[in-house]
């Protein structure tokens, strides 16, 4: 491991931190609790070693520092807390479920199917690559996987059949491609609960904050007004802003149709792994509905997270998947310390009052506006903040906190419908630029979107997510 100023720089916000003066209203640990806290979410927004080991080592010097519960028995069960999280191992298992995708090759097909069947003309093919990202979004939680990892390396091979290379000639077609893609997973994110990792950290979050709630169905139905749209939208004003200099493509869906027959028929593992998929889907929707019997559950209610233990143990015994993927999945054991660490840091601020501080401190100047007027200055900050923030997750732990506690200390203000609106904004919010989620700095390092490009379109249609939360989701969270 290389030593530089990113692996020094947490220690020098811990260390001003720790130093300054506590601030009325606050004890010393209560100051310094945050410092730790503060210091851990540096180190994640630059890096300065794997995420999961910043968090890890936050949580110990946490723990071991006694900051929440001063008896050493009763730190380390508090420590310890997190692992026990129900939408932590949610986020890991359905990481497994991109394992099932890739190996069964499931996704691939998939997205290829939509690529020959609509992919005759250029705005088509965008609708198809659009469509990839949504069938494959309500059982893959990283926008990296789904998007980088299975829709990326596919339609990197569309623009070149039109000699639409990097550079001069990228906006033949590879730049209107490339961008439908990115905008369009950025959609997804927020319109499945299960389709971006951080969702179930937000959530959790404002658990543990404020004590709202929603399930797998709730989730979809509160943003599906919008998320819908979008996904009719994004392709065309995409078409619109990109002005793709090939219009019609005939020769894609011939090539997409070459790499099916090459695949052949449907395997036995594809057959599983979209069974399987269908069950997950009508376990979250139905499982979670309270009005629903499940008739073989016994019981008209199952957690989110153990129909992903349903699903994993299917897969492992059909063979879909063997065990050794799931161990030597790194970036699922990653996100696992990663996401227990913070949450448990999280949920620590709240524990020793500190939350509660900032909620009275900060709605002080706010107090006199209206509760809807307040509602927007808070999303349009947790929104668009997050132009300083390189990980959609480290935002969520850092702000969602304080948006909410400040929200929660105005009177009237409808705190569910505040969290919902910041929780739908996470995936929407990752369109803003080349680093604001995992996809983007892939799209923005394939050549075919200038950064003039990446930067103007990031603001354009963020302005235009940010619009669709305040004019439609907002309404439609308040009538229902």
């Amino acid at each position: 491991m290389k030593f530089g100023w990113k692996t020094f720089a947490p220690l020098v916000v811990w260390l001003a931190i720790y130093l300054w003066p506590v601030p009325p209203g606050l004890n010393a640990n209560q100051w310094h609790y945050f410092a730790v806290f503060a210091a851990v979410i540096t180190g994640l927004i630059l890096e300065s070693m794997p995420v999961g080991a910043v968090g890890f080592i936050g949580l110990t010097v946490a723990g071991v520092g006694g900051y929440v519960e001063s008896d050493p028995g009763k730190s380390l069960r508090w420590m310890l807390a997190g692992f026990a999280e129900s939408t932590v191992w949610l986020i890991v298992g359905a990481f497994v479920f991109s394992i099932g995708y890739r190996k069964s090759q499931l996704g691939r097909r998939i997205a290829l199917l939509l690529v020959r069947s609509l992919g005759t003309n250029t705005l088509g093919l965008g609708y198809a690559v659009a469509m990839s990202d949504f069938l494959l979004a309500p059982a893959t939680p990283s926008n990296t996987a789904r998007s980088g990892g299975i829709v990326y390396p596919i339609i990197s091979n569309i623009p070149r059949i039109y000699g639409s290379e990097p550079g001069p000639t990228a906006g033949k077609i590879g730049t209107y491609v490339m961008w439908t893609a990115f905008a369009a997973t950025a959609v997804t994110s927020s319109l499945f609960f299960t389709a971006l990792a951080p969702n179930a950290a937000a959530l959790a979050i404002a658990k543990k904050t404020v004590g709202i709630d929603v399930s797998w169905a709730q989730w979809f139905i509160g943003f599906a007004p919008l998320g819908l749209l979008l996904m009719i939208l994004v392709p065309l004003i995409s078409y619109v802003v990109c002005r793709p200099e090939v219009k019609r493509s005939p020769e894609i869906s011939a090539w997409a149709g070459k790499e099916l027959a090459d695949m052949g028929p449907m395997s036995r593992n594809e057959w599983i792994m979209f069974a399987l998929i269908l069950l997950a889907m009508f376990l979250w929707i139905t499982g979670s509905t309270p009005d629903i019997r499940v008739p073989f559950l016994g019981s008209n209610f199952i957690n989110a997270t153990t129909v992903v233990f349903i699903i994993i143990s299917l897969m492992l015994v059909t063979g879909v998947i063997e065990f050794h993927d799931i161990v030597s999945e790194k970036s699922a054991w990653e996100v696992f310390f990663y996401f227990t660490s913070l949450l448990t840091l999280a949920s620590g601020l709240n524990e020793i009052g500190f939350i509660k501080w900032v909620a009275t401190e900060y709605a002080k100047p706010l107090i006199g506006l209206s509760p809807p007027t307040v509602m927007v200055l808070l999303v349009a900050l947790f929104f668009w903040i997050h132009y300083f923030f390189s990980s959609i997750t480290s935002h969520a732990a850092a702000v969602l906190p304080v948006v909410l506690a400040v929200g929660s200390g105005i009177p009237d203000m409808p705190v569910a419908t505040l969290a919902l609106l910041c929780m739908y904004s996470l995936g929407l919010m990752g369109v803003i630029s080349p680093y604001a989620t995992g996809p983007a700095p892939m799209y923005f390092g394939s050549g075919y979107i200038g950064k003039g490009q990446f930067w103007g379109f990031g603001l354009l249609f963020g302005l235009i997510y940010f619009a669709g939360l305040l004019f439609i989701v907002l309404p439609w969270l308040t009538w229902r």
